[in-house]
Parts: C-alpha cells; sequence; structure tokens
C-alpha cells in the first residue's frame, strides 16, 4: 500500500486524487492532507480518509479547525502556514506526495519533501519552470523520482520510460487550443467568463486562463525540458482540439509513439500514484469509430504572444523562466480581479521578461530572488 500526502486536496487535482484512492483502497492510503483555507472540504475528507496529520496555510482557519477536530472527538494533527505543509512532507510514514498546489507556493513543499526522500507526483508546473534544474538535481542526489501529472507530461513519460533518450528525435506536445483557437473577434474585449469557459478540460481558475492565453502550453513546454532533459528545440507544440491524443514522441528511426484516452485527468493522476504498476480505472475507453477523425493544426504564436515569450525564456535559461511564470502569475491574478483586459497578461509578462537582468546562477536563492522581484516589477505594470 502507498502512502501518500495531497497538498492541494481542495482543488481540482486533489479531489480527484482523493477519488482515485476510494477506488483503489486498498492500494492508496492518504496519510496528509493540506489546503489553503477551504476547510469545509477539508472537514469532509477528514472524515472520508482519516488522516495522521493536516495543514491549512490559512492560520485562522487552521484555528478553527482544530477547534472542529476536538469538539468532533476526531484525533487528527493540525498543522498551519507554510511551515505546516512541509511538516506535512517531512511525516517519516509517507511514500509519496502529490503537489497540487497552484503557481509558486508549492516549491518549498516539493523541496521538503525531496530532501525527505518522498516521491513527487507533480502537477505544479510552475515549480519546475521556476527552479527546474534545482528540483531535478536534488531529487537524482536524494534517488527521488518525479512523475507527472499533466495529461502531456504523463504521455510523454509513457511513451519514452523504455527508450535512451538520445535516440529522441523530438517531444510533440499536443494543445487542446482552449476556447480561442478559432477566435476571430477582438482579444482584448475577451472577458472573464470566455476565457475561464474550457471547451475540454475542467480546472482551477488560473489554469484555466493559462489554457485560454496558451501560456499555459508554454510552460508544459519548458516543464517537458526540464523532466525530460531533451533541449528546447527538440519540443514542438501542435494544436489538437479533440484532447484525445495526449502527446507523442518521435525517435531517430522515423518511429512515433503516441499516448491515446479520452480526455480524464484521473487516468495520468492514478498512473503517477500507483507507477510503476498500472490498476483498473472507471476511465471509459476509447472507441475510434465513434472518433471518426484526429485532427491537428499549427499554432498561432502571433495569435498567442505567450508561446513566444515561452520559447525565448526557455532559451535564455537561469533566472528567465522563473521572471515569466511569476509575472503571468501576478497578470492572471489581475485580470481575474478585472484590473487588467486580456491582452494586457502577455503584455505585462513581456515587460517584465525584457526588464530582468538575468543571473547565472543556478541556486535556489537565485530562482527565489528572481521570482519576487519579478512579482514586483509586474504589480507596478498594473
Amino acid at each position: 500500500m502507498k502512502k501518500i500526502v495531497v497538498l492541494g486536496s481542495s482543488g481540482s487535482i486533489g479531489t480527484q486524487a482523493l477519488d482515485i484512492a476510494c477506488n483503489l483502497a486498498s492500494d492508496i492510503c492518504i496519510k496528509g492532507l493540506a489546503v489553503d483555507s477551504n476547510i469545509e472540504i477539508l472537514k469532509l475528507q477528514i472524515k472520508k480518509f482519516k488522516p495522521s496529520a493536516v495543514s491549512v496555510n490559512n492560520f485562522i482557519e487552521s484555528r478553527n479547525l482544530e477547534k472542529w477536530c476536538v469538539s468532533n472527538n476526531i484525533e487528527v494533527s493540525v498543522y498551519s502556514g507554510p511551515s505546516g505543509f512541509e511538516r506535512l512532507v517531512e511525516m517519516p510514514d509517507v511514500d509519496m506526495v502529490l503537489v497540487a498546489i497552484v503557481g509558486a507556493a508549492g516549491l518549498k513543499s516539493t523541496i521538503a519533501a525531496i530532501k525527505s526522500k518522498k516521491d513527487i507526483a507533480i502537477a505544479n508546473k510552475e515549480t519546475l519552470v521556476m527552479a527546474g534544474s534545482y528540483i531535478m538535481g536534488l531529487a537524482a542526489e536524494k534517488g527521488v523520482s518525479i512523475l507527472p501529472i499533466d495529461s502531456e507530461h504523463s504521455a510523454i513519460f509513457q511513451c519514452c520510460i523504455r527508450e535512451k533518450k538520445s535516440q529522441i528525435k523530438k517531444i510533440v506536445l499536443t494543445a487542446s487550443g482552449g476556447p480561442f483557437y478559432k477566435y476571430d473577434k477582438e482579444f482584448s474585449k475577451i472577458t472573464i467568463e470566455e476565457a475561464l469557459n474550457h471547451p475540454t478540460w475542467k480546472m482551477g481558475r488560473k489554469i484555466t486562463v493559462d489554457s485560454a492565453t496558451l501560456m499555459n502550453k508554454g510552460l508544459e513546454v519548458i516543464e517537458a525540458s526540464v523532466l525530460f532533459g531533451i533541449p528546447i528545440e527538440k519540443i514542438e507544440i501542435i494544436m489538437h482540439p479533440q484532447s484525445i491524443l495526449h502527446s507523442m514522441v518521435e525517435y531517430i528511426d522515423g518511429s512515433v509513439i503516441a499516448q491515446l484516452s479520452n480526455p480524464d485527468m484521473k487516468l495520468p493522476i492514478q498512473y503517477a500514484l500507483t507507477y510503476p504498476e498500472r490498476l483498473p480505472s472507471n476511465i471509459k475507453s476509447l472507441n475510434f469509430v465513434d472518433i471518426g477523425k484526429l485532427e491537428f493544426f499549427k499554432p498561432d504564436f502571433n495569435k498567442f504572444p505567450c508561446l513566444k515569450l515561452s520559447y525565448y525564456a526557455a532559451k535564455k535559461g537561469f533566472t528567465m523562466p522563473s521572471v515569466m511564470s511569476a509575472a503571468n502569475e501576478v497578470a492572471v491574478e489581475a485580470f481575474l480581479n478585472k484590473e487588467i483586459k486580456f491582452t494586457n497578461i502577455a503584455e505585462i509578462v513581456e515587460k517584465t521578461m525584457y526588464a530582468h537582468t538575468i543571473s547565472k546562477s543556478l541556486s535556489l536563492d537565485s530562482f527565489i530572488e528572481a521570482d519576487f522581484w519579478a512579482r514586483h516589477y509586474a504589480r507596478k505594470l498594473i
């Protein structure tokens, strides 16, 4: 039985992971749960999974949860604040930590888990974009596996797990295109509601906006380069609106291996949680006759400038990806708060990137400092 801590258990990935744990109760044990502030969902999860410990980032809500546990005679350790997340992942009887926290907030918890020699199932792409070289180096040093939960990176992992990296010609990342790949109106007039109306996936607000700008796909390019040690020049994006083929790998002999399934995030989540085993799931099987055909298009880099910025950041390397990711977080939050227009997201990210002086240090401190600088600079542009 694999013992797991879920960071971000009230979010989309976290709740789906817990559904999987219910279906595979004899194979997965939930030892710890963490949320930012949503203790109402956490209360239900505590009753259902009976974890050893939980953590709530919001201090006031953590105290409220403690009182609730006492009044209901529930024995569970309750931690609070960012340090609480770290205490949770450092528990000795844990095998794996699922990191499903949005943004750079998951960085310190991920590092703490790796240092405690816990395998990582990662749904937080910003951590790898911000400090990928440091994370992967630390994981190698500690003998820890980093297992991707993004459907695209899970697909790539499954396509190349038994192959030599030197035999890979290129990686092809597929993109659904979000709600606007065929949009022919003025992008500056796009509303929050339109940006959050993804045609295929049901996700959190930040990642859904990233999918609308295609910044999400740009972040995934950098993440793929970090995870699989493949140069950015060997990673290609193609549009695939059906989201059936999740990504593919072309090899030097001309063979192309792809992973296909119905668009359901529970598949890559379950694969990461149960790896190296494959276990039965409730995911609907593909019916190729009903599908009929699969469509593929070239992405429009002019229509979606965040793609250009991502490749630029990846080629510059060092602290530039961290700056891009941080500026994007600030800009997306501002858009969701109705402070800026949809088109301002890319503009703010671009201005922040071009104002940044790259640090060629690969220390964790340099990535954190770049992240802090970018947030401050981007905020001034709003």
